[in-house]
């Protein structure tokens, strides 16, 4: 296994303790085991960062500044597509997740490494972007990072950076919309190509049956879709999906979640913490990483543990694992031997079958207050039972809990609403058993006081027609248990759970 290369100078070393853990969170997306995560995020690592070297060098050389190719993570984060890559074809490729085999060996994995013109739309447009602007658009749409950190990241002003970075995705737009109409094309997508353009501008406009349809079937057209839409999470699924391809959603709610760790976020009990020294597992990796890039040893990796910890589930493939079906092993960064040693238990992580129980029936005291209401017409009787007067008749909706994965102190989840009738907006109100505590939500917009949440619709998604669902999803920690929520409610009145 290759040595990782020796930070050249303070620049280079911060760069260092920036991207390691990006690449190494990736290398273990695309391997078996810890031990070849380790291998892989080095060798690619060092392949990487030699063609860095070589770039900012040529451009020094000959245009008086240092620009590599592509901004550093996405070049880092292709390094080990490409080492994956040459695994596979020198007899390594046993090492390699089953699915990321398939696709090396499909035509997909050959657009990546083909005719420029051939290669996805959003790789296309990073690459003809300043260096600047394509590290400050991955840096906030990719990784995750409050623009405050971004700014300080790239030396921008952090009272001007929001604005920056509105430019920024609009000369991506404008690059993705230029590529697309420069491409060959056949004439049914150039006659789509202005109708296109106007409805990815409006985040309130409606795609036209004709458009849906030719979109559901033309691969080119769905992928400038993406890349044109700037509102929702259209965009970082595009950037992420275009420069490395094969596990980038993956990826993508990995960095999301490492993210989320930085600010002290997900931790009810101490929110803004420093976990460095709150979390022992966090403390070993940190250790790991600080022996193998001394200079970057003072720089906080606490994300890297939960970037890199893995989901419950049985898929293999990478956008399961990104929606709940990871491969059951012990992530990498919460083994202490984990920089270039194989893991000494590669079990799975503990499952949620002893910490959840059924959900209690919102009914359960129902019968009794019930009774008496239907044999004691007195006032004191009814005072006692009109409590919830939604009992009375039998819910208009329906709510579906789904716990879509679980880790140690952390889980994801769905839930599903369908109602009876039309809503022109809505709220979703529950409680938790545990003190469970939400970190993000997407789809959806919320506040938690204690135990309570309410849900609130996103601005696409408020209407829903009678007899429609809504569904959105959040990620939340647990602490000794992680039962189910209850007591739901759609705007005020009661909610049956199924």
């Amino acid at each position: 296994m290759p040595d990782l290369p020796t930070p050249q100078d303070a620049a280079e070393a911060a760069l260092f303790s920036e991207c390691w853990d990006a690449v190494l969170s990736y290398a273990d997306l695309c391997t078996a085991g810890s031990t070849a995560a380790n291998e892989l995020a080095a060798e690619a690592f060092s392949a990487g960062m030699r063609e860095i070297r070589a770039a900012e060098a040529y451009g020094t050389r000959h245009t008086g500044r240092r620009s590599p190719r592509l901004p550093r993570i996405p070049l880092l984060l292709t390094a080990v597509r490409t080492t994956a890559a040459d695994w596979e074809v020198t007899g390594r490729g046993n090492r390699l997740d089953p699915e990321l085999r398939l696709w090396l060996n499909s035509e997909k994995a050959a657009r990546y490494a083909g005719p420029p013109q051939t290669r996805p739309l959003a790789l296309r447009a990073l690459r003809d972007m300043q260096q600047p602007d394509a590290e400050l658009l991955w840096l906030a749409e990719v990784e995750a990072l409050p623009l405050a950190v971004a700014a300080r990241r790239l030396g921008l002003d952090p009272d001007t950076v929001a604005d920056e970075l509105a430019q920024v995705r609009g000369l991506f737009r404008d690059r993705c919309h230029r590529n697309h109409l420069d491409a060959p094309k056949e004439p049914e997508c150039r006659g789509y190509v202005r109708l296109l353009d106007a409805v990815t501008r409006s985040p309130i406009a409606e795609t036209p049956d004709d458009l849906s349809r030719h979109l559901a079937t033309c691969q080119d057209c769905s992928e400038a879709a993406a890349c044109l839409r700037l509102h929702g999470l259209g965009l970082p699924a595009a950037l992420v999906g275009g420069v490395i391809g094969w596990g980038g959603l993956a990826y993508l709610e990995r960095r999301r979640r490492a993210a989320e760790v930085r600010l002290g976020a997900g931790r009810p009990d101490a929110p803004g913490a420093d976990h460095d020294h709150a979390d022992p597992g966090a403390q070993r990796a940190k250790a790991v990483r600080g022996g193998l890039l001394v200079a970057a040893a003072l720089v906080s990796l606490l994300a890297l543990g939960v970037s890199m910890m893995p989901f419950g589930g049985s898929g293999t493939g990478p956008e399961n694992r990104a929606t709940g079906d990871l491969a059951d092993r012990q992530p990498v960064a919460d083994n202490p031997g984990a920089s270039f040693e194989p893991s000494a238990d590669d079990s799975t992580v503990p499952g949620d079958s002893a910490k959840t129980s059924p959900t209690p029936s919102a009914d359960a005291t129902e019968p009794a207050g019930k009774s008496a209401r239907d044999t004691d017409p007195e006032p004191q009787g009814k005072s006692s039972t009109t409590a919830r007067p939604t009992t009375e008749a039998p819910p208009t909706c329906k709510v579906h809990y789904g716990l879509d994965n679980q880790w140690p102190d952390g889980f994801q989840a769905t839930l599903t609403v369908t109602t009876e009738r039309p809503l022109d907006t809505w709220q979703l109100a529950w409680s938790f058993h545990d003190g469970q505590h939400i970190g993000q939500m997407w789809d959806a917009t919320f506040v938690q006081e204690g135990s309570r949440v309410t849900a609130s619709a996103a601005s696409y998604n408020r209407a829903v027609p009678a007899d429609g669902s809504v569904t959105f999803g959040f990620i939340g920690s647990w602490q000794g248990g992680n039962r189910p929520a209850y007591d739901f409610e759609l705007n005020g009145e009661e909610c049956r759970a199924v």
